[in-house]
């Protein structure tokens, strides 16, 4: 399959560009003038003689206009049909489909809406704390915790705000806030000939403003009757929505075994290679005999998981300042590697990691047959990921997969706020003053937190203390 990668000015040295077989700029940084452009994304297309548009995980790839243009410039959109995302991309709709499919949904709003006064008589009809969520896009965008009325015509109208910058819809609606719940989805496959499968789940609870950073499959919290329960209530939703190609159905699962629909997920997920690692099975390559019209070929009694997998989200990105954005240049990039690791990122060293889009700088991949087994495969390969230059949250995932309660699979949406909400890195160690002076050395730049280590994580580190540092002799 020959590829045209399409890229903003932003993006112009980003290496999907080069690795493409062809590439077109679409225009300036700004979304609106690039990436949200569906004129000029399908005049790429036709230039250069596509066949297919992958929309990707964000941008217009939820966007049920964007599917309808591409379908009726005589382009395949790979992805589910524009009426299946109409009802399963609106989490407001999703969440009526859900019920009339017999899947319990979390309380809530039926309708999104804009007036305030409306906005808090739902509120006391639910009872505080709500969560405000756009209804269309995902990706923790547009949401607010809200806990006391007073608070809400502001959340309300900030998170408006963002999700009509985000997904060009600033639609909103109220949930019913859970306290500790985890967040686990169910990945579906649906093909043109009737036949959808799911396989299996994946845990996303470790998140930070609603965003995971930590994937896993399985969840440690389910047993093999929860998993059978859960991967058909995605089925029975999927079918009712006549869902096709790769999906995810996600919902909480609370401390006495209980789920609820949260949202459906019309496109392929960033955390989508764990299910890979376990299943065996290439999700994109589906994907794409799937929007070819294939049958899946691949029946539920086919899908057997074996093993475990954890991703990890590199993200340039401060965990010390609230994981504020960290733009720069990159100074020094190197990739782990070894046994049960897959490295899917864009990184490399000079490149600019740019103001305009999310700051993901790629996800790390380990599998091994066991979870401890994996955590710790996980955990080595985070000290070997080197990016230096960009503030990383390297450092940080490294411990959050060594704290017990992790090990033990105690984990829930609020895990980070709960265990490191008073996180810092260890700026005295040996190797961010050596770092920090070779950086300021050559580059005249401060050392990121990333290059530190904990005592907790040093010996997970790549540097090692040859014999006394004597900086000033260099």
């Amino acid at each position: 399959v020959a590829t045209v990668a399409v890229y903003s000015d932003a993006d112009r040295h980003a290496p999907h560009v080069v690795q493409a077989d062809e590439a077109v700029l679409l225009g300036d940084a700004a979304p609106s003038a690039s990436y949200l452009n569906i004129d000029k994304l399908i005049a790429a297309a036709r230039q250069t003689g596509a066949e297919a548009l992958h929309p990707g995980y964000g941008f217009l790839s939820e966007n049920p206009v964007f599917a309808e243009r591409v379908a009726a410039g005589g382009l395949v959109f790979i992805g589910p049909g524009a009426e299946a995302m109409r009802r399963l991309g609106d989490k407001v709709a999703a969440r009526n489909l859900a019920r009339q499919a017999g899947v319990p949904t979390v309380p809530g709003m039926d309708a999104p809406e804009a007036d305030e006064n409306r906005l808090a008589a739902a509120a006391e009809r639910i009872g505080y704390p709500v969560l405000i969520k756009a209804s269309a896009g995902g990706g923790g965008k547009g949401m607010r915790v809200v806990e006391r009325p007073q608070a809400l015509p502001e959340a309300a109208r900030l998170a408006a705000s963002e999700a009509q910058s985000a997904f060009g819809d600033g639609r909103i609606f109220l949930e019913k806030y859970l306290p500790r719940p985890r967040h686990v989805e169910i990945q579906v496959l649906g093909d043109h000939h009737g036949s959808v499968i799911y396989l299996g789940e994946r845990e996303c609870s470790i998140q930070r403003r609603h965003q995971k950073i930590v994937e896993e499959s399985p969840s440690p919290a389910l047993d093999a009757a929860l998993r059978r329960r859960m991967g058909e209530a995605a089925v029975r939703l999927a079918k009712a929505a006549g869902y096709t190609n790769a999906g995810t159905v996600e919902f909480l699962l609370d401390e006495s075994g209980d789920f609820y629909f949260l949202e459906v997920n019309t496109r392929l997920q960033v955390e989508h290679p764990v299910t890979e690692m376990v299943t065996g099975l290439d999700l994109v390559r589906l994907q794409l005999n799937i929007a070819a019209g294939q049958p899946l070929g691949i029946a539920q009694s086919d899908v057997a998981p074996r093993g475990h997998a954890i991703e990890c989200r590199i993200y340039a990105e401060d965990p010390a300042a609230g994981f504020i954005p960290s733009p720069g240049r990159i100074l020094l990039a190197e990739a782990p590697a070894g046994p049960g690791i897959r490295y899917d990122h864009a990184v490399v060293s000079g490149m600019e990691v740019p103001v305009h889009y999310d700051p993901l700088l790629g996800k790390l991949i380990a599998f091994a047959e066991t979870r401890e087994a994996c955590i710790a495969r996980m955990k080595r390969a985070l000290a070997e990921c080197v990016v230096l230059g960009v503030r990383t949250p390297i450092e940080y995932l490294i411990d959050v997969l060594s704290h017990s309660a992790f090990e033990q699979g105690k984990t829930h949406t609020h895990f980070l706020g709960e265990h490191f909400a008073a996180w810092r890195p260890d700026a005295a160690s040996d190797t961010a003053a050596a770092v920090g002076y070779l950086l300021e050395t050559a580059h005249g730049v401060s050392a990121p937190s990333g290059a530190a280590r904990t005592d907790q994580t040093a010996e997970f580190s790549p540097w090692r203390r040859l014999g006394r540092w004597d900086l000033a002799e260099g």
